[in-house]
């Protein structure tokens, strides 16, 4: 006989014998409330199905009513809660024939009722139910899956048939009496009808209660209503039990703890849903002080929580001690992934093997459809707790071996995330604890909305702030620049803090950074003004001091109320040194080769927009390869409970400290640690000296008949000197042209400048005209003047103008042989 039952046994799929067994464990307590449900979910997991229900009759026994379900949203396929005996519908076969009907795809295309399903076509399942009597209903499965449902995952569904076979608790019909602590709810109108002592526990007289529900809700503690609107106001999708605990106000002491368990029911053709259960006296099953003062910290926590990860926050430090839990995860619910903000620990090897792989960024995002019973607690909307060995898919039971708890975090009608809870080894769930969870997931279901709310304004704030700063920074002989800026935490309003690293001729550049007062549109839009006017002053060759006394005279003509600090620092890359000026800023910090850092000694002018008439004096800096100078505003170093002192004192440890050969993690480990109180601009850039330095030689240009000569012979000696031996014919013939230009066309001083770096050789003639030459459209044969550009264009590399000093300097590569 064993070998027979072992043959049996191998003629069945493991997946069977796996759902013998979980069944088995479920359905040996006749009595649990929880059972149907626990029964139903095991055809998410074994079956393969997306959505599972059952269906017993209604009253008087002419329609199928939907009693519970598991899995997605039925409405997603069309499925009703409600159909007729006598009617044409899978459902009403089945229970007339009491065979299974098995439905694909082509069959359900002509079902006026049957929809597609978001990612495909589906397969659709009704098997009979048999009870006593004339008690039997129905089981119906919808799977998505190509194949639909195979050889196990039948013999799965008739197993769960038979687990449910038993009808669901009669629900009292709309006109008899209730038990004194029963009510009956209508969904569609908030009318109840609640028994003697229910209305007792309230503090209500049965004579002069107006049968509203607002009346009742208006009793409890605002704590809990939250979590109690969600189960008052459900929608009719979600079909099945209702459990929490909340408290009342009482005339005297403090609140009472009552514990409400429903059951929303379908009404049928033409009938609301009706949510029907009883509330009872929970007081005596908890610890008053204890359980109160937890909600009423985490309240005060998440009333101070401005982001979604302060929101996690707060929820960890609230739960985790009190419950002694192993592991705690809070997520936002985006389509169907878990998007994780918070974990506890937040190391990858404590969680299960599926979130690790989908591990992309700093948290996992883990995929819902993997994990059936947890879309069906999220679908449901109440928190869920599943004990030790309870059958669940790894991914969610690898969460905790010793027992899980889901909390659904809701908002008004929606769902805003979840929280699950895990412990490794059994815990018992008390009430206390459950009364707990379902406070602590109401609070955070709205904290977490408003934070999303938050999070979701704050990055377009600092989207708009981030157009108005530079796209990416220029790569610089010699040198390394980055930058990072963070907006403020404390509200919605741009700032004005920039920076900006312009480059500049002969190996030079400028770094800008600066803060316009307050936090608002007009500061943000002066920002952009004053980053612009400071790159166009420097682009023009003025030395700082004169860059910046411009920016100071053009923001006092803008007449605004608004004022501006910045540093400016002018940059040799070729010889190490630097000039610095500052209006009203925080002096640079230096990080030398050694690790040590210092506050540069630089002097200082008053911000801009202040005085007309100011000095900005220029202060030397020196720098040697492998230096770091640091530029940053004040968010960075100070806060309301951070003195400048000692948070430049800060920067400067911190510096001290840090790897310079990486400089962007440099960057992100300065602003981890920083307040976020105020706006934040850094600038890091680390000189590293530029390998190869050009050749340099200036002639001065005198006005006399024999110049252009005395140019081409001057550049002719300098090149032979820098060994350039090919080449010299067209380097002659564009000084020619640009020297004869300049000094035709302009007045005033001219110069002649070369420079040779490797074999591309710079040209490059400086004039007091502003005017840039311009190149004809088209020239005729008898025309004695114009072609002069055209041959410089023709014979070299490169050629262009920019300004210089109010004039403008001319210039042209070409490639020579040395």
């Amino acid at each position: 006989m064993a070998n027979v039952a072992n043959q049996g046994a191998e003629g069945r799929g493991t997946r069977t014998l796996r759902a013998e067994g979980a069944l088995r464990a479920i359905t040996a307590d006749q009595n649990s409330p929880e059972r149907v449900r626990r029964v139903l979910e095991q055809g998410l997991v074994f079956a393969g199905a997306a959505l599972v229900a059952v269906y017993m009759p209604g009253e008087g026994g002419e329609t199928l009513c939907l009693v519970e379900s598991a899995g997605v949203p039925r409405t997603l396929y069309g499925v009703r809660d409600s159909y007729p005996v006598t009617g044409r519908s899978p459902l009403a076969e089945a229970h007339r024939t009491g065979r299974p009907e098995w439905l694909g795809p082509a069959e359900l295309a002509g079902d006026p009722h049957a929809r597609r399903a978001p990612t495909g076509d589906f397969h659709l399942a009704a098997l009979p139910v048999h009870g006593d009597g004339d008690g039997g209903g129905c089981l119906l499965a919808v799977s998505e899956r190509p194949d639909g449902f195979d050889t196990d995952a039948r013999k799965c569904l008739e197993l769960i048939a038979e687990a449910v076979a038993c009808p669901a608790p009669a629900v009292a019909a709309e006109g008899t009496d209730l038990e004194p602590n029963a009510f009956s709810l209508a969904m569609d109108t908030g009318r109840v009808r609640a028994g003697d002592g229910l209305l007792d526990l309230f503090g209500l007289d049965p004579a002069e209660f107006d049968g509203r529900v607002e009346t009742l809700l208006g009793l409890t503690v605002p704590e809990d209503l939250p979590s109690l609107m969600s189960v008052v106001e459900a929608d009719h999708m979600s079909i099945g039990d209702r459990e929490l605990e909340f408290r009342v106000l009482q005339p005297a002491g403090p609140p009472r703890w009552l514990r409400l368990s429903g059951r929303l029911v379908p009404g049928g053709e033409g009938r609301p849903a009706r949510l029907v259960g009883t509330v009872a006296d929970a007081s005596t099953l908890r610890a008053d002080i204890t359980d109160v003062a937890r909600v009423q910290r985490l309240a005060a926590s998440l009333a101070t929580a401005v982001t979604v990860r302060d929101v996690g926050k707060a929820v960890v430090a609230a739960l985790r001690r009190p419950l002694r839990a192993d592991r705690i995860a809070l997520a936002e619910l985006e389509s169907e992934r878990l998007v994780v903000t918070v974990l506890d620990p937040p190391e990858p090897e404590s969680w299960p093997e599926l979130w690790r792989s989908e591990w992309r960024t700093e948290w996992p995002d883990a995929p819902v459809r993997a994990m059936p019973t947890l879309a069906a607690a999220l679908r449901e909307g109440r928190p869920r707790i599943w004990p030790a060995g309870a059958p669940l898919e790894p991914a969610l039971a690898d969460v905790g071996r010793g027992g899980i708890a889901v909390l659904p975090l809701p908002a008004g009608n929606r769902l805003a995330g979840v929280c699950l809870i895990g412990w490794d080894t059994p815990h018992d769930f008390g009430a206390d604890e459950r009364a707990l969870l379902t406070a602590s997931a109401g609070l955070a279901g709205q904290a977490l909305m408003r934070a999303r709310a938050f999070d979701a304004e704050h990055e377009l704030v600092g989207m708009l702030q981030r157009q108005l700063l530079p796209r990416r920074l220029p790569r610089l002989p010699g040198a390394k620049a980055v930058a990072r800026y963070l907006p403020s935490t404390a509200g919605l309003e741009l700032g004005g803090d920039w920076y900006d690293v312009i480059p500049l001729p002969e190996n030079h550049v400028a770094l800008v950074i600066g803060d316009v007062q307050g936090h608002s549109a007009g500061a943000a839009t002066l920002m952009g003004q004053m980053r612009t006017a400071l790159r166009a002053y420097a682009a023009e060759g003025h030395p700082p001091d004169v860059v910046v006394s411009r920016a100071n005279r053009l923001l006092l003509d803008m007449e605004t109320d608004l004022f501006a600090t910045c540093v400016y620092v002018d940059v040799d890359l070729e010889e190490g040194s630097a000039w610095c000026v500052r209006a009203g800023h925080l002096p640079p910090v230096l990080r030398h080769p050694d690790g040590s850092t210092r506050v540069a000694e630089t002097e200082g002018g008053p911000p801009l927009g202040v005085v007309r008439q100011a000095d900005f004096p220029m202060s030397p800096l020196r720098l040697q390869p492998g230096t770091v100078l640091a530029l940053t505003t004040d968010g960075l170093v100070e806060s309301a409970g951070t003195d400048i002192d000692e948070g430049m004192a800060r920067l400067e440890r911190e510096l001290s400290g840090s790897d310079p050969g990486r400089l962007g993690l440099v960057a992100d480990a300065l602003l981890d640690s920083a307040p976020r109180s105020d706006d934040i601009a850094l600038l890091l850039m680390r000189y590293d000296g530029m390998r190869l330095r050009p050749l340099r030689e200036s002639w001065t240009v005198w006005r006399v008949p024999q110049a252009v000569g005395h140019a081409r012979r001057f550049t002719r000696r300098t090149l032979r000197a820098w060994g350039v031996r090919e080449g010299l014919d067209p380097v002659l013939l564009v000084v020619s042209e640009l020297v004869t230009n300049a000094l035709v066309h302009t007045d005033g001083p001219v110069r002649l400048d070369l420079t040779l770096l490797d074999d591309r050789l710079r040209l490059a003639v400086a004039d007091a005209s502003p005017r840039t030459p311009i190149k004809p459209a088209s020239i005729g044969w008898e025309a004695t003047g114009g072609r002069g550009i055209l041959l410089v264009e023709a014979v070299s590399t490169a050629w262009g103008t920019v300004p210089a000093s109010g004039g403008k300097q001319v210039w042209a590569e070409l490639v020579v042989g040395r």
